[in-house]
């Protein structure tokens, strides 16, 4: 029922895939977040999120949707088992910037290689800018250089935390200047996390919450944001942008526009191949999350 080569075909992966190699993983990787859009739409469409890998095989394979973090990266877990990669299920805890702390719960799930003795952090599913492209080394204070910015994990007392070092935004529509998605910090926090495995029941109680709490982002925010091999593009509520990385030395630009009720459904087609099964509602209500 599930296919590896129906997944690389859904991801426009070509190469061989003989050898668990870091190369390989680094080319898998890729082309996942370039493909398969971070999304939390179902929310939104009267429909609901699960954690069984072959419902979320069918959602992302089968039908050419994307999916939120424990969607994506659990997929990917199944992924690397089946290329022969030794890895490990981990829980993070996301910044929360508006409180200017980290959130209690776990709710974001990665995952941990091992290939040649080395450690590496694979996620494939936190969308927009802070998107790694590429698995990141677990080394703490490295800095690690992607065309979205600069990563490091940092490691305190057994919690690991990633930092991205970005560029400065050029918001090319002034009206859009102070919007409340936009983060002008340079550096940020993304998550924490410690190297304790976690299963998948780990993720039940919280991927509920995020569902169905008022105090959720995802019930708050209709997301859809899709990897470029230039920067991102992204759907949140009415609001569309493309974000161009390193248009000029030192800046990103930032494109951005509101778009009309009846042209939602024309956007997440040509923009993200995605055609939505059931109406979808957007929303854009204040909560801590920015592009």
């Amino acid at each position: 029922m599930m296919n590896l080569e129906s997944y690389f075909e859904r991801i426009g992966f070509k190469g061989p895939f003989d050898k668990a190699d870091l190369e390989t993983l680094k080319n898998v990787h890729m082309q996942h977040v370039l493909c398969i859009p971070f999304e939390n739409l179902s929310l939104h469409c009267g429909e609901s999120n699960t954690l069984d890998l072959e419902s979320i095989y069918t959602k992302i394979v089968r039908s050419n949707r994307g999916g939120w973090c424990c969607e994506n990266n659990l997929l990917f877990s199944w992924v690397l088992k089946e290329m022969g990669y030794t890895y490990t299920t981990l829980g993070s805890r996301v910044f929360n910037s508006l409180k200017n702390e980290f959130n209690p719960a776990e709710s974001h799930l990665i995952n941990k290689v091992t290939i040649d003795g080395k450690a590496y952090i694979a996620d494939v599913s936190f969308g927009v800018s802070s998107q790694i492209w590429h698995p990141l080394e677990l080394i703490s204070g490295k800095d690690q250089p992607q065309l979205p910015g600069v990563f490091r994990l940092v490691e305190e007392s057994g919690r690991w935390t990633l930092e991205k070092t970005g560029r400065r935004p050029f918001i090319q529509n002034e009206s859009f200047a102070s919007s409340s998605l936009i983060d002008k910090r340079l550096t940020k926090q993304v998550y924490s996390f410690t190297l304790t495995p976690r299963g998948t029941d780990h993720f039940l109680e919280t991927s509920q919450f995020l569902q169905t709490s008022p105090q959720s982002l995802f019930t708050n925010k209709s997301i859809c944001s899709l990897q470029t091999p230039i920067g991102f593009k992204a759907l949140i509520g009415w609001t569309y942008s493309e974000v161009t990385y390193n248009y000029q030395e030192g800046v990103d630009l930032y494109d951005m526009k509101d778009i009309p009720n009846d042209e939602i459904d024309k956007v997440l087609k040509e923009k993200f191949s995605l055609s939505l099964k059931n109406k979808h509602t957007p929303i854009n209500n204040k909560a801590s999350y920015t592009i």
